[in-house]
């Protein structure tokens, strides 16, 4: 029985590859040599030309997000837009939360934060 395939990205490059998961291999871009980015089996990669939407993906990447699948659904929200970064990121800032968790929540409390 085969295994399911799984994404790797190539940020520099804006590609994105389906290959089978090996924990301990590391996966090489066939355009530029540099190691892959594993992003999970739930990953849709945007339109190579969209660089709004490839900066989106490498914050989201950096601060350590991931787009793997639960038991019954996909990743859950994840921002789709720099705005959408930015406003979760500046929460983060003046809430104290971490970077990774106010990305992605679907819904910024409104108010001032508690703290």
């Amino acid at each position: 029985m085969a295994h399911a395939k799984t994404s790797y990205v190539c940020l520099p490059c804006r590609a994105s590859y389906k290959q089978p998961y090996d924990k301990g291999r590391e996966r090489i871009c066939p355009r530029c040599t540099r190691p892959l980015i594993h992003v999970g089996s739930a990953f849709a990669p945007p339109r190579r030309r969209d660089t709004a939407a490839w900066r989106t993906l490498s914050v989201l990447l950096h601060a350590g997000v991931r787009f793997h699948k639960s038991c019954c659904c996909g990743p859950g929200y994840r921002p789709r837009t720099l705005r959408e970064v930015r406003e979760r990121m500046t929460y983060a800032r003046r809430s104290g939360e971490p970077f990774a968790r106010s990305l992605v929540r679907y819904d910024l409390p409104s108010g001032p934060p508690r703290g």
